[in-house]
């Protein structure tokens, strides 16, 4: 009688990342571990198994209600911070496919970077920023949320791979893996695109009056310049370890990114509503500063048993809300209710 063993089939899928993955790909049985040692699925390889606990997360489901660029945007085609994320994900997925690398690790990257996003975008982020002793920047709010806060303080417990490709999305960052290279890189390459796309529904600018240097260099559409950075990204990284666009493609894309912020990003129209977003959330970290008990009963339970400072505790209960639920609550606190009785 045989003693050999019945491979899992998760075993069968790390074969199978051995015989047909790039040598720099990283295999999901070379993983560094998690925090707290699990038992392997029998189905799953680990980056796969954090590719689904963060799309079943419940940070993840409230991306579709956060700001990405627009503020409430009248339309049903603008970005949200989840349209943003998917479009990421898909981006580094036909790059690591291309490039044959890890796609589980890459999609769980890319649909984890921007968990830790505050209401109202980046203008909710510089508040919290300026108002927390130690700062706030929504990466590190990212792995804060998937360490700790998911799951009633449990955590989603990923391995070390992810967590590394989320904190360092960022253009500053470096990850450690080509896979979250290729996340930080389309990161930048589907928001220039995507805010493109939103600011020309929004008539704040056409195409013609992007700079003709730079169509040139990447394509005069929107589509074209997608398919443009995608092909040199696969073609400059091709059997390397460095997953990076041409230094020509790369100064394109920052000068694109530079039209955007003094277009777009700083536009007095387009950001008409942010002194009100920032006031918002300005107010409500005051007033859970003077009433620290309106936060749930849970965040500050766990608070405790970690020793977090009660700023920290508000950064995170505020950064978890959306943009309807942030309104909602700053309404409560601060907007007079009508009453019930007619005047005669």
């Amino acid at each position: 009688m045989s003693d050999e063993r019945t491979l899992t089939v998760r075993e069968t899928l790390e074969a199978m990342e051995r015989e047909s993955l790039s040598p720099y790909a990283t295999l999901s049985e070379n993983s560094r571990g998690r925090d707290r040692e699990e038992e392997p699925c029998d189905i799953r390889p680990v980056f796969q198994r954090d590719r689904d606990r963060i799309l079943h997360s419940k940070s993840f489901r409230r991306l579709k209600n956060k700001t990405q660029v627009f503020l409430s945007p009248q339309g049903d085609h603008y970005r949200t911070r989840l349209s943003h994320t998917l479009e990421v994900s898909q981006n580094a997925r036909t790059i690591a496919k291309a490039l044959r690398l890890n796609e589980s690790l890459t999609e769980a990257i890319a649909l984890g970077h921007d968990l830790g996003h505050t209401p109202f975008g980046h203008c909710g982020e510089g508040v919290l920023n300026q108002l927390c002793e130690g700062g706030f920047v929504h990466s590190e709010q990212s792995v804060r949320i998937v360490e700790l806060l998911e799951k009633d303080g449990a955590g989603l417990n990923l391995t070390w791979e992810v967590r590394d490709g989320i904190r360092n999305h960022r253009t500053s960052g470096h990850p450690a893996t080509p896979e979250g290279q290729a996340v930080r890189i389309c990161d930048k390459i589907a928001y220039v695109g995507a805010d493109i796309d939103d600011a020309i529904r929004a008539h704040l600018l056409t195409e013609d009056d992007i700079p003709l240097a730079i169509k040139d260099e990447l394509g005069f559409s929107v589509k074209k310049r997608l398919n443009t950075l995608i092909h040199d990204v696969i073609s400059t990284s091709y059997d390397s370890p460095e997953i990076r666009l041409s230094k020509e493609k790369e100064q394109a894309l920052y000068e694109l990114r530079q039209f955007l912020f003094e277009k777009v990003y700083k536009n007095p129209e387009a950001k008409s509503e942010e002194v009100k977003a920032r006031r918002m959330i300005h107010e409500l970290f005051v007033y859970y500063t003077d009433h620290f008990d309106a936060i749930p009963e849970k965040y500050r339970e766990l608070a405790a048993k970690r020793g977090d400072a009660q700023d920290r505790v508000i950064c995170d209960y505020i950064a978890g809300m959306t943009d309807d639920f942030a309104t909602a609550k700053f309404s409560e606190y601060f907007v007079p209710r009508a009453w019930g009785v007619e005047l005669d």
